[in-house]
C-alpha cells in the first residue's frame, strides 16, 4: 500500500523533526518531507493519507532481548508459539525481534532452536531476526534464576551442532568471559557473524579485557548478573563503564536497575551505544495465578516477576513502549530513547535497512502520543493497527 502520514514528529532514530511527512510505499520508506512540501504535493488516489495531529512517527521498536509475551515463549517453545509472539509484539509497537533461549539440555535446545527457525518468515507481526541464546556458556557464580544444571563449560562441538540446527540463524549470544577456552570459543562465533556479549559472568577486569581482544564488545542486561565494580577490581561493570568500544543492554524497568543509574550511564556512554531491551518472561502481560516462566511458578509483584518458591527477582515484565516512557522519565531526550530502542539494535545487530525512518528503509513505523498510546503500528507495509 502507499500510505503518507503527515503532520507529524518524526523521530527518525537519529534526530526529531517537528512539522514532517512520511511517505511509504509498500514495503519500504519513500520519502520524508516538511509539511509545507506536503502541502504543495498533488498525490494520487491510491495514496492513504493520515494526519497525525503532531505526534511522533518513529521506526518500529526492536528488542533484541526477550524469552516470550502474553503466555508464548521460547520456554515451551514451538513454531505456533513463536508465531503468536510475532502477533502479540505487533500489537505493542516491537516490529522485530531476537527470541531469547535460556539454555537446557541439548535436545530441547536443538528442537527448540528448529522451532524459531521454522517460524521464520511465516510471521504476521514483528519479524523474528534470528535466535538469542543466553547461554549455556556462563559462569555457575551469575546465573539469576537460570538452572544450575544446564551451564556447561565451553564446547566447541556442541556450539557447532547448535548453529547447524540454527541453520545460521544464532544472532547473539550471552557468554562469560572468564571460561576457560572462551577465546575459542568467540573467534569461531565472530567467524561466524554471531554478536558475543558478556553476561552471567563473574570476570574480573582483566578477563573483560581479554574477552573485547577476542570480539566481545557487548553487555546483556547491564548491572544485572555480572561482578560489580571494585577499587582494586573494576570488574565487569567498571569494564562496560571505562571502555567506550563497549556497548550495552539495558532493562528500564526501574526495577533490575535504579533510575539514577540511568543518569550514570548517560553521561558515561554515548546515546549510540544503549540499547533498551525488556528481557521479558512468558506472562508478560499476562493476569491470572499460576504464571509460569523457565519451568518455574512465578508471580508479578512489584514491578516485575518474583519465582514463588523463594521470592527471587525472576525477570522483567517490561514492554518496549513502556520502556521507551521510562527511558525520557530517566531523564533520556525522546530522540536518544527512540534511537536505543530502535537504530541501536539494528546497528549492533547488523541488521540491514532496520532502525530508522531513512528513505530505502524496511517500512518499519510506529506512530505515539505524548503520553506514549500507540495508535499506528505497521511491519514492512502491513498495518497492525490504526487508530486513526
Amino acid at each position: 500500500m502507499k500510505l503518507c502520514i503527515h503532520n507529524a514528529t518524526v523521530l527518525n532514530g537519529i534526530s526529531q523533526m517537528g512539522d514532517c511527512a512520511v511517505l511509504i510505499d509498500g514495503g519500504k520508506i519513500a520519502d520524508i518531507f516538511s509539511e509545507n512540501r506536503f502541502r504543495q504535493k498533488t498525490f494520487d488516489k491510491d495514496v492513504a493519507l493520515i494526519d497525525a495531529q503532531g505526534m511522533y512517527v518513529a521506526p518500529g521498536l526492536i528488542d533484541t532481548h526477550i524469552h516470550g509475551f502474553k503466555g508464548h515463549g521460547t520456554d515451551d517453545c514451538t513454531t505456533e508459539c513463536m508465531l503468536r509472539m510475532s502477533d502479540d509484539l505487533a500489537d505493542y509497537g516491537v516490529t522485530a525481534f531476537n527470541p531469547t533461549m535460556y539454555p537446557s539440555d541439548e535436545a530441547t535446545m536443538i528442537s527448540s532452536i528448529k522451532a524459531i527457525v521454522r517460524a521464520m518468515g511465516k510471521e504476521r507481526g514483528a519479524r523474528i531476526m534470528g535466535i538469542h541464546l543466553e547461554g549455556p556458556f556462563i559462569s555457575p557464580y551469575k546465573l539469576g534464576v537460570q538452572r544450575p544444571e544446564t551451564v556447561r563449560s565451553v564446547d566447541l562441538d556442541l556450539m557447532e551442532r547448535l548453529w547447524e540446527a540454527s541453520e545460521g540463524h544464532i544472532v547473539n549470544m550471552t557468554v562469560a568471559p572468564e571460561l576457560k577456552d572462551m577465546r575459542r570459543l568467540a573467534l569461531m562465533c565472530i567467524d561466524k557473524g554471531i554478536v558475543l556479549q558478556a553476561g552471567h559472568t563473574d570476570a574480573a577486569y582483566s578477563n573483560m579485557v581479554e574477552g573485547m581482544q577476542a570480539g566481545i564488545f557487548h553487555a546483556t542486561h547491564f548491572f544485572n548478573a555480572m561482578s560489580q565494580m571494585h577499587h582494586r577490581n573494576p570488574g565487569a561493570v567498571g569494564a562496560v563503564l571505562i571502555h567506550p568500544e563497549m556497548t550495552c543492554e539495558i532493562i528500564a524497568d526501574g526495577v533490575h536497575v535504579h533510575p539514577d543509574l540511568f543518569k550514570l550511564l548517560q553521561k558515561d556512554k554515548t546515546s549510540d551505544q544503549i540499547v533498551l531491551v525488556t528481557d521479558a518472561l512468558t506472562p508478560t502481560e499476562e493476569r491470572g495465578e499460576h504464571l509460569t516462566a523457565n519451568g518455574e511458578e512465578v508471580v508479578f509483584k512489584d514491578g516485575c516477576f518474583h519465582r514463588k518458591s523463594d521470592d527471587v527477582i525472576a525477570g522483567s515484565a517490561l514492554t518496549m513502549i513502556r520502556g521507551l516512557k521510562n527511558l525520557v522519565s530517566f531523564g533520556f531526550p525522546l530522540s536518544d530513547a527512540v534511537k536505543c530502542a530502535s537504530a541501536n539494535p539494528a546497528r549492533i545487530m547488523k541488521y540491514q535497512k532496520k532502525g530508522m525512518l531513512v528513505p530505502g528503509y524496511d517500512s518499519d513505523v510506529i506512530v505515539f502520543d505524548k503520553d506514549f498510546v500507540l495508535r499506528f503500528v505497521m511491519v514492512q507495509g502491513r498495518t497492525i493497527k490504526n487508530t486513526f
